[in-house]
């Protein structure tokens, strides 16, 4: 039996050594392939490269993007056929349609008094045309009247009530003019949504909440402020939006100008080149941006709602000759404006600071301001 067990152990010790030998071993009994003569290597140029899968085509600004032949809208919001006729700007509004015109035209009242309007009526003419068009196309229920600034800043603001304000700076920054129709349909959607008066009724209802027993009136604004550049003391309610506001702008103001026939791809580029400015020379993002800037963010959601809801059309107005026309127009007024600010002899106003520090501040008679009055006595005067 010891026999029997001990010969059992040898032949089971001997299996797993062979087993070891023949898993340390290379899993390939084939010889090596003998060393290549490097001077019979093809060149790495004539060897095929391995195959690669190919990555998906990420989206950029100098692309359009694509869209759908058709799009299923999820509700009346998204749907561009029910433009006109859907619920847009219902919301918690102490203001009706009549008070916020008759608001809106105060505050208009107070921009023309403190800037200066473009009169030229090929322009006036040519931007207004551009902008009721694009109302006609929109949720707008109230008028609106749209007029040019005489100003460099690229920016455009629309008050309450459909009283709508365009720079001459952004028109002249403006390349076609589908980018123009862009920024003037996001500033519609912003009366559309009727996001002014909305904000004021927050405001109101906040004071209600916190101060109820003090008598709000005309005073009871949270605040006044300078607005773009220009000395309008018009309450920053008004003008300043929370960030849906600008996302619910951008929304129906690319709806506003697809459905007034223009390229919505040209809002994106528009934003772009903003921004690819602002890169380039930090600082240089007009007013018109600055609380709610271009950002990667937001030209993405844009690009995503082109895709989403905006069926693809066979043409599109991307720029048209008049606006050429009316650009260069523009722009030999705006030089000529210079040309006459700048001219010599020209009388300008002086502030007191500046009148002062001209002026030496004791009476000495040795002074050589020859400006200064003096007084002397006439010779046939004397005793």
């Amino acid at each position: 039996m010891q026999t029997i067990l001990r010969h059992t152990l040898k032949l089971a010790l001997a299996s797993a050594f062979a087993a070891g030998l023949a898993f340390a071993a290379p899993q390939s009994q084939d010889p090596p392939p003998p060393a290549q003569d490097p001077a019979k290597t093809p060149p790495p140029a004539q060897q095929p490269a391995p195959a690669q899968t190919p990555q998906p085509q990420q989206q950029t600004g100098s692309q359009p993007v694509q869209q759908k032949d058709t799009v299923t809208p999820k509700n009346s919001k998204e749907d561009v056929e029910a433009i006109g006729n859907r619920s847009v700007g219902k919301g918690i509004n102490l203001y009706s349609l009549e008070r916020e015109i008759s608001l809106g035209k105060g505050l208009a009242q107070e921009v023309e008094r403190s800037s200066k309007l473009i009169d030229d009526p090929v322009v006036t003419e040519y931007v207004n045309r551009v902008g009721q068009n694009l109302v006609r196309n929109s949720d707008a229920r109230v008028p609106f009247t749209i007029k040019v600034i005489d100003s460099d800043e690229v920016n455009a603001f629309a008050l309450p009530g459909g009283f709508f304000y365009v720079n001459s700076g952004l028109i002249l920054r403006a390349q076609e003019e589908s980018e123009l129709a862009g920024v003037m349909a996001h500033e519609i959607s912003h009366v559309t949504a009727r996001h002014g008066t909305k904000n004021a009724t927050k405001g109101e209802l906040m004071q209600l909440a916190t101060i109820p027993l003090i008598l709000l009136g005309p005073g009871g604004w949270a605040g006044y402020g300078l607005y773009q550049g220009l000395n309008l003391a018009i309450p920053v309610t008004y003008l300043k939006f929370s960030r849906d506001a600008e996302r619910e702008a951008d929304f129906l103001g690319l709806q506003y100008m697809y459905k007034a026939g223009y390229d919505p791809n040209s809002y994106v580029t528009f934003f772009e080149r903003i921004q690819a400015d602002e890169k380039r020379r930090p600082g240089t993002i007009p007013k018109v941006f600055s609380t709610h800037p271009p950002t990667p963010e937001r030209i993405e959601n844009t690009q995503k709602e082109i895709a989403r809801i905006l069926p693809a059309k066979q043409e599109y107005i991307v720029t048209t000759s008049e606006f050429d026309t009316v650009k260069a127009r523009l722009r030999n007024i705006m030089f000529s404006r210079k040309v006459n600010d700048n001219a010599p002899g020209k009388p300008t106003l002086r502030t007191k600071t500046e009148q002062s520090k001209k002026q030496p501040t004791g009476n000495d008679p040795n002074s050589a301001d020859d400006d200064r009055p003096t007084l002397k006595r006439r010779p046939d005067s004397q005793p």
